[in-house]
């Protein structure tokens, strides 16, 4: 077994379900493991601790601040490389190493604690510019799909990636402000059109469902999700944490498509739970949902 891995404080992050991960995530300690949402190397600490020496643990991100910490802290080990990728290209990154399968996958899909505490435009709860993107290097900030986007294409927005009842109303008083370039411009718009009860929910709906826009999160889960099968091991595992119901029901149907071609094994009948004790400890964690199978 490796030895321990210590985890550096400077920037903390509490992974969730790391026992669940662990249980059903494992199949062959001299394996070969991707964890697709690195992000500050949570997961991978304890993932690298329960593999020996011979196995291999690939980690992609698209966040190139929170690899730049993840490659530091685990640099101690041999068995670990980490890659700037977005997961649901993981393919490419094989075929560059010369690996065809892989004995299991990991998705979190969730923000790290690195990112909603940064001033990126991640939470409503902080100050900072309306970024939003994982990727600080391409794509159109917050900001920009926001000033190029029509009221209706912002209401579409809030409506299919946020669930917003209001969302015509908030896209209306989005852009008929003078200024839209920071978290409290776009709080200030929503407190314009929405009454006060259950204020802080809205907020939520709406820059998650910026965020999902900016990033193309579903889009990227679903390509993910119709080609990862190919790539696993028979008997390989794939775990996957998500947050929301939108990514939930999509993971559900893919495993659900998958069982039905009788080439994946369901493991989780229904998505487990964080335990009261971790969303007592870690209420971040209260949302998560978290589903596995197995190739056939």
């Amino acid at each position: 077994m490796t030895s321990n891995i210590l985890q550096d404080t400077s920037h903390t992050h509490i992974p969730v379900m790391v026992n669940e991960v662990l249980d059903l995530l494992i199949t062959d300690q001299q394996g070969i493991y991707l964890d697709g949402t690195l992000g500050l190397g949570g997961h991978a600490t304890y993932i690298l601790n329960a593999l020996s020496y011979s196995a291999r643990l690939l980690g992609l991100d698209r966040d190139e601040k929170a690899l730049a910490i993840c490659k530091e802290r685990l640099s101690g080990s041999g068995a670990f490389s980490c890659h700037h990728l977005s997961y649901d290209i993981f393919p490419q990154l094989l075929n560059q190493e010369g690996i065809t399968a892989v004995n299991g996958i990991l998705l979190d899909l969730g923000l790290s604690s690195y990112q909603l505490d940064s001033h990126r435009g991640f939470s409503f709860r902080n100050t900072g510019i309306l970024d939003m993107r994982f990727d600080s290097a391409s794509g159109q900030t917050a900001a920009q799909l926001i000033h190029q986007a029509s009221a209706d294409d912002l209401a579409d927005i809030f409506y299919k990636f946020g669930e917003e009842r209001l969302s015509r109303r908030i896209a209306k008083s989005v852009k008929d402000m003078t200024s839209m370039e920071s978290i409290e411009d776009l709080k200030e718009a929503v407190r314009r059109s929405t009454p006060p009860k259950n204020r802080q929910k809205t907020l939520a709906r709406i820059f998650q469902s910026l965020r999902i826009a900016v990033n193309g999160e579903l889009d990227r889960l679903q390509h993910f999700l119709d080609s990862f099968i190919e790539f696993l091991t028979p008997g390989g595992r794939i775990v996957i944490i998500s947050y929301h119901s939108l990514e939930d029901r999509m993971v559900k149907q893919s495993f659900k498509a998958l069982k039905k071609e009788n080439l994946l094994s369901v493991l989780t009948k229904k998505p487990l739970p964080p335990t009261n004790e971790e969303q007592t400890k870690n209420s971040r964690s209260r949302s998560a949902k978290l589903r596995a199978g197995e190739r056939i």
